[in-house]
């Protein structure tokens, strides 16, 4: 298990102005092909963004898959993928991101694109916005898929262990006082286009372009661990803070 210095926090977190260097954690989440202690920012990131049939990975499918690789603030190249679900579009879900059944005809199935995905996301930081979501489809086709993903060493998006970069969690924070935080909504903040929304590839170009911005924030840790880390503690405050706006009135 790799031991990392933390750096930088929100003014919610516990910050100890002369001590951080003596402070250690754990690397929790980290894809152990990177080192833990590398700014994040020169990493490779691949931002995944998917289209579905539906909201439930265990029933509905994929139609559509964009990676977009980043490095330094820059993007440098760009995959996708239309993908034949096998089973039919519901309206709603059209209504959504415009991919209809006609779309996907004679388009390949996942499992086929499956080693076009793999090579894209080969040795780099895997990120979603709204990760939680785009893992699960992803995982869940995979497990679908004849050979699950392939032989050898997975790339980190393919391993459940490895946390995803979510930019959607610092956004909360840094715009908690605005009324949404939703990509489209963020971006605009930042002056980012996004001129498709909810097609993979615009929606995954513009929120690697989103987490970038965002990291600019001296509140955001440098290293890829302590951003982990933070990542980690913000998500649970949210879902602590969640848990009692649903609490039923007595």
């Amino acid at each position: 298990m790799r031991i990392v210095d933390p750096c930088g926090c929100f003014p919610t977190g516990r910050h100890y102005p002369g001590i951080a260097h003596l402070i250690q954690v754990r690397a929790v989440g980290v894809a152990e092909e990177i080192p833990a202690d590398s700014p994040w920012v020169d990493c490779v990131i691949a931002f995944v963004d998917v289209e579905t049939t539906g909201r439930d990975p265990a029933l509905d499918r994929l139609v559509e898959v964009a990676v977009i690789l980043g490095r330094s603030g820059e993007v440098f190249e760009r995959k996708s993928w239309l993908i034949n679900p096998g089973i039919p579009i519901p309206e709603e879900s059209s209504a959504v991101h415009g991919i209809r059944d006609p779309d996907v005809v004679g388009k390949p199935a996942f499992h086929e694109v499956l080693p076009e995905i793999r090579a894209a996301l080969e040795g780099a930081v895997p990120a979603a916005y709204n990760a939680t979501f785009d893992k699960s489809f992803l995982l869940a086709e995979i497990a679908r898929s004849p050979g699950r993903g392939g032989t050898g060493a997975l790339p980190p998006a393919f391993r459940r262990e490895v946390e995803w970069l979510d930019p959607l969690v610092f956004a909360r924070e840094i715009y908690k006082d605005e009324q949404s935080r939703a990509l489209s909504d963020v971006a605009e903040r930042l002056g980012i286009s996004l001129e498709r929304a909810h097609r993979a590839t615009d929606d995954a170009e513009a929120a690697l372009l989103v987490l970038y911005a965002l990291g600019k924030d001296q509140r955001l840790p440098r290293a890829y661990a302590a951003l982990l880390q933070e990542q980690r503690r913000l998500g649970r405050e949210f879902d602590e803070a969640r848990r009692f706006w649903r609490k039923p009135a007595s």
